[in-house]
This record gives structure tokens, C-alpha cells and sequence, in this order.
């Protein structure tokens, strides 16, 4: 298990980076062309349970080439820099079943913002408009966060039991890891959602 916690604990070195200075640096990664008239939002993690935004509709809905994983190393919320925890992304590969949701036009700029803010404060992920599949057959451009490979908060492990050592042992400002991943799989399951790779983690705790 030392491997990956080696790998955790070196990602305590980021900064946090002000968001004014985020919009700077990577604009097109961070402010996506946002689609004409209404926005659609996709959420694979505690945005679909807690979204803090005002939205008009909401739906089920499936993306392709993602997958959800915990592949974030966190530090803050749900680690510290000597023994980091996990949280969510959404990795390439495989697709991901999540919620869509639908916000004015008159009020998308001021959400999309939110979200920035929200999930952005390092550079972990990436701000992107993707297609996303909805059961009656149509098919919306939404925006989401796709994590960064290359940032070093991007974890590379996918062994369920390296997974599970770490998720066990970490706790931040927030609570503890294994307490974020079971209450994720609990809304999951609220909304018909079965994660095989997350239960495979959580049955290990």
C-alpha cells in the first residue's frame, strides 16, 4: 500500500490557485463556449445530490469515453497533506450514468461561474461542454469536469484493495474518505445507479 500513499502524499506540495489567476492561466480549460440558450449541466458525484444552483429540469443521463473513479487525491476536504484521501473524477474510459440538469439561459452564466468556483479552486479538472444521452433518445452538449491526467492530484492506481487502504485511512476538514465514497454509493443507489468499481472498493473497508 506505501506505493500509493507516496504517490498521495506528494501532491500536498499544490497550491491552491485563485480563480482569478485560474481564468487567466487556462482560459479555453476553465471557460468552455457555453451552448445558445439554455445550459445543461451533467453531475457524476455529490452534484447530482447537491447541485446549490437553481435548475428548471432535471433528468437522468449517460455519458461515453468517462468513467467515474476515484482518481483525485484530496488533502483538504477529505485528507491532509501527510495522509491524503480520494475523491471523485471522471477518468477516460468505459461511461458514466449521472444527472443532467437544465438551467435558464438567463441564468446560466451565473451558474456556470458557481461551478467554476466550486470545482475548480486547483487545476484538477478540466471544464468541458461533452454530449451526454438521455433515455428518451435525445442527445444535449452539457457542461462538465473531466480530470487531468497529467496534474499531480491525478492518481494512476486502480487496485480496488490499494484503493480501499487508502479510502480507510484518511480523514479531512470535511470527514473521512470512507465516509464520502459510502454516502456517494448510497445517493448512487437512491437513483438506480450501480457503480461495479466503487462497490468493489467499499466492500473492502
Amino acid at each position: 500500500m506505501s506505493d500509493l500513499n507516496t504517490q498521495l502524499r506528494a501532491t500536498g506540495t499544490s497550491q491552491l490557485v485563485a480563480t482569478d489567476h485560474l481564468l487567466n492561466a487556462h482560459v479555453d480549460a476553465v471557460q468552455p463556449q457555453l451552448p445558445e440558450g439554455d445550459l445543461w449541466v451533467f453531475g457524476y458525484g455529490s452534484l447530482m445530490w447537491r447541485p446549490g444552483f437553481d435548475y428548471v429540469e432535471a433528468v437522468d443521463g449517460r455519458i461515453y469515453g468517462y468513467h467515474r473513479a476515484l482518481c483525485v487525491s484530496s488533502w483538504v476536504h477529505r485528507g491532509t497533506p501527510d495522509n491524503p484521501g480520494l475523491v471523485l473524477g471522471l477518468d477516460r474510459g468505459g461511461s458514466c450514468s449521472g444527472k443532467l440538469f437544465r438551467i435558464s439561459s438567463e441564468n446560466k452564466q451565473r451558474v456556470a461561474e458557481y461551478l467554476y468556483d466550486r470545482e475548480m479552486p486547483t487545476m484538477i479538472y478540466f471544464a468541458r461542454i461533452i454530449n451526454v444521452h438521455i433515455k428518451d433518445g435525445r442527445c444535449v452538449q452539457a457542461l462538465t469536469f473531466i480530470v487531468d491526467s497529467q496534474h499531480q492530484q491525478y492518481v494512476t492506481e486502480k487496485c480496488p484493495e490499494q484503493l480501499a487502504y487508502t479510502v480507510a485511512n484518511a480523514r479531512g476538514m470535511n470527514g473521512a474518505s470512507s465516509d464520502y465514497l459510502l454516502s456517494t454509493l448510497e445517493h448512487l443507489r437512491l437513483d438506480g445507479i450501480h457503480d461495479s468499481r466503487l462497490e468493489a472498493v467499499a466492500a473492502l473497508l
